[in-house]
């Protein structure tokens, strides 16, 4: 009688089995900022091994549960997926064992990859990371956005490879982040990799990562540091625009890191100016640039009919309320009674978001901002046409708050 049940729920398994290997199992898996899917390990692999697992076993009960428990175990969720960004720099390589590849002085110009971890615990907004409070003192990437490994390529060989990527996304696209002050190589590749996965982005994540110090008391020492890497950046989104083919680029820059890629696409809206119609859309958010310098010589170099231009402002921010201390003037990043508009441009008022206790990094970090550059990353309607927006005033002074 044991022996029939035995038998009978063995056959009950492999029919179930066989039924789902006839819808096939695969395993999704985030390259280069777009979900592949990895059939390495199909549903014949999975049948073989949980079979072999449970082929010890004399009993055929202890066999149908041993082989139906190897199943599952295949089954259960990934702990955490990997997401691809490709760099550029012109920091300094770092010559000792520091986790840190790249350091905070210049240097030529490198390029390569970073493969980062996105658990599957993460939240919209947040780049996880170990915390005391939950006595966590390494980094993890079941829990925590962590840069796995960083990867060297040529010059040559790097445009290839993005050329070669970019021709196998949707819109041949890629995004384009240039990040701020006081920001490590590694945190730049950290909030790419967060910023393409959160937004959903099916092209290709690149980051400029020029040298700052990544330490709040060089501020001064980041301001030369990004005047320096000006030329570097221009170079490298020729370059890009180039070998690349891409049709459809979208670049964000954040902060300090706003001066030096405005100042180049300003320099290649002179030189090159068919290779800025490639450019889908602008986005600057929590601009640390003069704001009379911004509104008169630089924002007209940018406005464009066939690209979205986007700034985010935020009269919450004491990192640009300590630049403006430091300057002697307001910057472009500030809202209230100054807030810089411009005729083709989108300003956007974020006061009224919930940050961190800076105020300095929501672009990246607050869900409401997020979803809005969502929109902007497919196909850009005006802002009366987005969800959770407001105008002021009316044009040519009208600009939006996002509501609360």
């Amino acid at each position: 009688m044991e022996q029939r049940m035995a038998c009978r729920l063995f056959k009950i398994g492999v029919a179930v089995i066989w039924s789902v290997s006839l819808i096939g199992c695969q395993t999704l898996v985030k390259d280069q900022g777009v979900l592949r899917v990895d059939s390495s390990q199909g549903i014949h692999s999975i049948l073989s091994q949980t079979l072999l697992s449970a082929g010890g076993q004399k009993n055929g009960a202890l066999y149908t549960a041993g082989a139906m428990a190897g199943f599952a175990k295949s089954f259960q969720p990934a702990k955490y997926k990997v997401v691809r960004v490709r760099y550029a720099t012109d920091r300094r390589a770092v010559e000792s064992n520091s986790d840190e590849v790249f350091g905070g002085e210049p240097g030529t110009m490198s390029y390569g990859s970073c493969h980062v971890s996105i658990p599957s615990v993460h939240r919209i907004g947040e780049i996880e990371s170990p915390s005391l409070l939950k006595w966590e003192f390494t980094e993890d990437p079941k829990k925590h956005v962590v840069v796995l490994r960083t990867e060297l390529e040529p010059a040559a060989s790097f445009f290839e490879g993005i050329a070669s990527d970019i021709s196998a996304t949707p819109e041949q696209s890629a995004l384009i982040f240039v990040h701020g002050y006081n920001v490590s190589f590694v945190d730049a590749a950290r909030r790419t990799a967060q910023m393409a996965d959160d937004l959903q982005f099916s092209g290709v994540p690149v980051f400029f990562s020029w040298p700052s110090r990544a330490k709040y008391q060089s501020y001064t020492v980041d301001e030369r540091n990004i005047e320096w890497a000006e030329l570097d950046i221009k170079d490298f989104l020729r370059d890009f625009m180039e070998k690349t083919k891409a049709t459809h680029v979208y670049l964000v820059a954040h902060s300090m890191g706003t001066r030096g890629l405005t100042r180049a696409l300003a320099a290649l809206s002179t030189e090159r100016p068919e290779l800025l119609e490639k450019i889908k859309g602008l986005i600057l958010a929590a601009p640390d640039i003069d704001a009379e310098v911004f509104r008169r010589d630089i924002a007209p170099k940018l406005v464009s009919q066939g690209r979205s231009f986007t700034l985010y402002a935020s009269s919450n921010d004491k990192a640009l309320r300590a630049s403006k201390m430091i300057h002697g003037y307001s910057r472009a990043g500030e809202s209230g009674k100054g807030i810089v508009v411009v005729d083709g441009m989108d300003t956007i008022d974020a006061s009224k978001v919930d940050t961190d206790l800076v105020g300095h990094s929501y672009f990246g970090s607050t869900r409401t901002i997020i979803t809005d550059m969502h929109y902007l990353f497919r196909g850009a309607p005006p802002p009366d046409k987005r969800s959770g927006l407001e105008s002021i005033g009316v044009p040519p002074d009208k600009y939006w708050y996002i509501k609360p």
